[in-house]
């Protein structure tokens, strides 16, 4: 068997036999790299996840064949096993592989498993970064996920454990959030809504700020800005639901402030 390769990104070329992880970002097909559009153009096969928006599928070749192995939570889903084999096959017959994922590989995109298992096979892998949701759909907003005065970092969580698995200690996590002054940003966490609020709230007040953010950068995107006290009967109440991310934290307070005037802003 061949040693795998390793490709650095900035030397990247897209090889026959070769598969390359793509980010798509959170949507918007304008938010793409030019490296990952590149790619997109090269490849003779793509595997597309559910997320995935038709614009960004645009920029593959009219003769590409796009394959469509849907992935999304609560939905039927295409068996990780058989994404892998399907990438396997189609290097070893010398095609261009895409595997084109919605927002970043590396971000809760299992792309660390397809990379581990790719090189076990000695199948030349790269892997090119997207804007995860997380960070688009604040953003979108008008707020930071980090600021000096508000918060010192950020903590990229999911609201989905893997089966068997107990999954996070939201209690914990609250009070290491509340010492450290970290913002929350939790994914896949709405069919968990309200677990995840009533542990937070051991260690967070009621009073935090909270966004939930769906279908971040596209057209259809939907969010509601409330309190962690709030989070259940506003998800509720609005009708928002997967796929959604859910930012906690102080930041969020930036969301209400660029909503004000001009001159209110001046004045506080």
């Amino acid at each position: 068997m061949n040693m795998p390769t390793t490709v650095i990104a900035s030397e990247a070329r897209f090889n026959p036999g070769s598969v390359t992880l793509v980010g798509a970002g959170p949507g918007d097909p304008e938010l793409l790299t030019i490296k990952a559009a590149r790619a997109i153009a090269a490849a003779t096969v793509l595997l597309v996840d559910d997320l995935v928006s038709d614009g960004v599928l645009a920029h593959a070749s009219p003769t590409a064949r796009i394959v469509h192995v849907g992935k999304r939570g609560g939905c039927k889903s295409t068996p990780q096993a058989f994404i892998e084999k399907l990438m396997i096959m189609a290097a070893r017959e010398g095609e261009v592989v895409v595997r084109l994922k919605g927002g970043d590989p590396f971000i809760f995109g299992r792309g660390g498993e397809e990379v581990e298992h790719l090189r076990e096979q000695g199948i030349e892998v790269q892997v090119l970064n997207g804007i995860t949701s997380g960070l688009a759909g604040l953003t979108s907003l008008g707020a930071p996920l980090t600021h000096r005065d508000h918060a010192h970092g950020v903590v990229f969580i999911t609201g989905h454990a893997k089966p068997g698995d107990a999954g996070t200690d939201w209690q914990q996590l609250a009070a290491t959030a509340r010492d450290a002054r970290l913002t929350l940003v939790i994914y896949m966490g709405v069919a968990s809504a309200r677990q995840i609020q009533a542990d937070l709230l051991t260690g967070l007040p009621a009073s935090t700020p909270l966004a939930i953010v769906q279908h971040a950068s596209l057209p259809q995107q939907r969010h509601a800005v409330c309190t962690l006290g709030e989070l259940t009967s506003t998800l509720a109440r609005e009708g928002l639901g997967s796929p959604a991310v859910i930012v906690v934290g102080d930041v969020v307070r930036g969301v209400a402030a660029v909503a004000q005037p001009l001159s209110q802003r001046h004045a506080a």
